[in-house]
């Protein structure tokens, strides 16, 4: 299997420098978590973006959704800041062929108590699994990408009704 990942940011590659949270996107976790899990699938990992899902705009969905029509690769794992995740998801769902899972993480990968490792090992469980769709991996679940939402007071994902 071959899965190609393209990285936006978001809390799962910031770095935070003082107690006041205030923060930066650093270079993708993803490889150094597959490295360290020793992975025998092939991957690649391309960073398009650098931001808090918060301030993507249009174009950057539009950036993202140009790569992913472009890649060869079935099976693509996009991860992203949680706040925005499923308005993203949204502009992928008409892409056909391809089994697309965003992921990302409550608590940045570089902490300890980081949820990110944990997501991003589902994802890629879910990705060998699944038909094609674009789906969310988070809180130890797969949700189709039309009907999850973040549920911010319980710091988690649930289902829908969309």
């Amino acid at each position: 299997m071959n899965i190609q990942l393209f990285t936006t940011g978001g809390t799962f590659d910031k770095v935070y420098y003082d107690a006041l949270s205030d923060f930066q996107i650093g270079e993708p976790m993803a490889t150094e978590i597959l490295r360290e899990a020793a992975v025998t699938f092939a991957f690649k990992v391309e960073s398009l973006l650098k931001k808090d899902s918060l301030e993507l705009t249009d174009d950057d969905r539009a950036l993202i959704r140009s790569k992913v029509l472009a890649c060869p690769t079935r099976h693509i794992l996009i991860t992203h800041g949680t706040d925005t995740m499923t308005k993203t998801a949204a502009v992928l769902q008409d892409i056909p062929d391809k089994v697309i899972i965003f992921t990302g993480a409550m608590q940045p990968a570089r902490m300890r108590n980081s949820d990110a490792a944990f997501n991003l090992g589902v994802a890629i469980g879910a990705l060998q699994c699944l038909s094609d769709g674009v789906y969310i991996a988070m809180s130890g679940r797969i949700f189709p990408a039309d009907k999850v939402q973040k549920n911010r007071a319980a710091g988690c994902f649930e289902q829908s009704a969309g």
